[in-house]
């Protein structure tokens, strides 16, 4: 018996090889080397600091500002850290054995709330990239939602009306949508 279970194993290894290996060989190539190129490229611009020009038909074109992605990353790892801290508290209440169940089940409650929130700010997020902005930061809580878009081109009311829209079609009527609009550097 315990030859046929190593013939099996082998064999379920040997067809995993295989498939890899088709995969591998028959994946486009050009995979490969944009990533090396995107690579090389953040390398570049981590030499250069914030910010790095090219010419293109004699004009200069600031590629990228990094300074204006650093604050937005910034906000969003600090919120990210509070909503982490308020998560660690909540799990070490509903581990607590001397809590009642009603207090473990609420503590429960607002942990399901913070996931869902985070949620909600991810997908918010990625619906205002893809109407054309460059980026977004969205912050909810409770009722309120703050959003922060950072916008090359003119932006005027009827931009924002766009993004409330938006916004209420995903969340529902009941929440306050404040839309701020920061200009690219």
């Amino acid at each position: 018996m315990l030859l046929k279970k190593q013939t099996v194993w082998l064999l379920t290894m040997l067809s995993l090889v295989i498939v890899l290996s088709v995969y591998y060989i028959t994946s486009p190539t050009q995979q490969v080397t944009d990533m090396a190129y995107e690579e090389q490229e953040g390398k570049e611009q981590a030499k250069d600091g914030e910010n790095k020009e090219t010419m293109t038909n004699g004009d200069v074109e600031v590629v990228t500002d990094a300074a204006g992605n650093e604050v937005f990353e910034a906000l969003r790892m600090e919120l990210l850290d509070q909503r982490e801290e308020l998560r660690e508290e909540l799990t070490a209440k509903v581990g607590d054995p001397q809590i009642s169940a009603e207090e473990k089940s609420a503590a429960y409650e607002q942990m399901e709330n913070l996931r869902e929130l985070a949620m909600t700010e991810s997908v918010l997020e990625s619906l205002i990239k893809t109407i054309g902005y460059e980026d977004a930061l969205v912050t909810a809580n409770g009722d309120n939602i703050r959003i922060t878009v950072k916008s090359s081109k003119e932006h005027s009311k009827a931009d924002a009306n766009e993004i409330i829209r938006l916004v209420m079609s995903e969340v529902g009527q009941m929440k306050q949508v404040a839309v701020e609009f920061q200009p690219v550097n």
